[in-house]
């Protein structure tokens, strides 16, 4: 058995991880959107698959027995592809879905269905954290005319998208108090981020109650209808009942 894991989360990284204690083989895959990501304890391959022809390709060439995609809640072009491809193969696959946030007493939340409806809840003199993630940016050009800081992992090799526009290094994990610090230093007063769940992410979220912020939330997309799982373990009894 070879099982083809989608990486690029915590659950993949702890996923690995309790691959290791057994005999199944394990390829992991990441995107490479990251220059310099942490190593899997799991032979890892870094980079696209070249399409949806390529990946049918690499899973032929390799044997690859069942897929296990844990990927990032927005990743939604690797998931849906993965799953249709999957489907017509016959190989199983499974969707790591990782609980969505759920506003707290005290969150001034509002979801947003697209990122085009960002502006019309944001004032012209707001300056606005968003963490919604490079690749999105030009999503968000409707943001123009306000200060919009936006955090990147690595240092940026294009300039901001549109005016107004400025970068933010940083790399996780985030603490609230760290996230609280920052967004007073910058003088932010919105906040706009993918609801993608989990731990890491919440930090920023917490320090937004904290300090009163409104936060924008960006609904995730569709997911494909295939099997699904909501943690770890569940995602390694997965793998063991293959």
């Amino acid at each position: 058995m070879t099982v083809l894991l989608l990486a690029g989360t915590g659950e993949a990284r702890r996923i690995a991880w309790g691959l290791t204690d057994t005999s199944v083989k394990v390829v992991a895959s990441l995107a490479g959107a990251t220059r310099h990501p942490e190593p899997l304890p799991v032979p890892t391959r870094i980079g696209g698959f070249g399409g949806e022809d390529g990946f049918r390709t690499y899973l032929a060439e390799n044997k690859i027995t069942a897929v296990l995609d844990a990927t990032h809640p927005f990743a939604h072009h690797i998931t849906n592809r993965s799953a249709r491809v999957c489907a017509d193969l016959g190989l199983p696959y499974a969707l790591v879905v990782r609980p969505k946030w759920e506003a707290e007493t005290g969150d001034n939340w509002t979801s947003i269905a697209t990122p085009q409806d960002t502006a019309r809840h944001i004032p012209d003199t707001a300056t606005v954290f968003l963490a919604t993630g490079r690749q999105t940016l030009p999503d968000y050009a409707n943001l123009e005319g306000r200060r919009v800081l936006a955090r990147m992992i690595d240092p940026p090799t294009e300039p901001f998208p549109f005016e107004g526009g400025e970068f933010v290094i940083g790399r996780p994990p985030f603490r609230q108090s760290s996230e609280e610090a920052l967004f007073k230093a910058l003088g932010v007063t919105h906040l706009v981020v993918k609801n993608a769940g989990g731990k890491g992410g919440r930090a920023k979220l917490d320090a937004a109650r904290a300090l009163g912020l409104p936060v924008l939330l960006l609904d995730r997309p569709k997911l494909p209808d295939t099997v699904h799982v909501t943690s770890v373990q569940e995602a390694l009894l997965w793998v063991a009942s293959q």
